[in-house]
């Protein structure tokens, strides 16, 4: 079943981050951050599917990434400055691999086209040890705008609170219909909603966030003892908010074939009534 997730997180100063480390770790690449004069290898990350940069015309020195999230890093002067702007989306395991990289590139040129940042698009295999439809990418974005001559003003769109809101809730929408008719072209019937259930009218109950504390107990347990039950008071209350969810929609499914029954036995009725009234007069 194709899954719908998009978030978007921050990489800020504040929090210790370097912009130029985090690109150097989603593409699997060595970079130094000439800021700290720190060199950051991740060459030998595996899980890596593909890596690419796509620019606004004309920004052709962005798609080197080292001088890219260099040029991030040098035009902020704040300590607690916002250096990128990371978007992670799931991608459907109904795909094949070539298919989820142009998905991934579409929505990379969304981002460019709309905001006139620098988008640098790391796609990356599910993990070993969890679960194997877990295609995703991460989108690494410049926070201000990028040029032939270099990074201009800050995207304040997404920076302040009173419009940040609207604009990510816009690009859901838009990775969602992407993500949709991705799916269209390629024979596959499922589809996904970037709204929450309340929304959608369903009677779902989202799962908690797991966290990275608990995603890797969770994993290291499914590592000794496979299939095994959660052992994190996250993992259980997630299980068990599946378990209702699962009866709920068993239940939906159930009510609607009902519904469709009755509808088709009604109709058999008022198709008997409507039979034509014997004529009792003579011949």
């Amino acid at each position: 079943m194709a899954i719908y997730h998009l978030s978007v997180k921050a990489i800020s100063r504040s929090a210790g981050r370097s912009v130029v480390a985090a690109a150097a770790y989603r593409a699997g690449q060595e970079l130094t951050d000439e800021r700290q004069g720190l060199t950051h290898d991740y060459t030998r990350k595996q899980g890596v599917e593909d890596a690419f940069i796509v620019a606004p015309d004309g920004a052709d020195w962005a798609l080197d990434r080292n001088a890219l999230w260099n040029a991030a890093e040098a035009a902020e002067k704040r300590k607690d400055a916002k250096t990128g702007r990371e978007y992670e989306l799931a991608l459907p395991a109904e795909l094949d691999a070539g298919a989820r990289k142009e998905l991934a590139r579409d929505f990379a040129r969304e981002l460019v086209a709309r905001y006139g940042v620098v988008a640098d698009v790391a796609i990356h295999e599910p993990g070993r040890e969890g679960d194997n439809r877990n295609h995703h990418a991460h989108i690494l974005t410049t926070t201000r705008t990028a040029g032939e001559d270099g990074l201009g003003a800050k995207t304040r769109v997404l920076d302040v609170a009173s419009t940040a809101s609207a604009e990510i809730e816009h690009m859901r929408g838009v990775w969602a219909r992407q993500v949709n008719m991705a799916l269209e072209r390629h024979q596959v019937e499922q589809r996904v909603d970037h709204r929450s259930f309340e929304r959608q009218g369903k009677e779902q109950e989202p799962t908690r966030h797991m966290g990275v504390s608990a995603t890797a107990l969770e994993r290291q347990a499914a590592r000794e003892i496979p299939g095994r039950e959660p052992v994190t008071d996250l993992g259980k209350q997630n299980a068990e908010i599946r378990e209702r969810n699962r009866v709920l929609e068993a239940a939906r499914k159930a009510m609607e074939k009902a519904q469709e029954l009755f509808s088709g036995l009604e109709g058999v009725v008022c198709g008997r009534g409507r039979n034509p009234t014997l004529s009792r007069g003579r011949a």
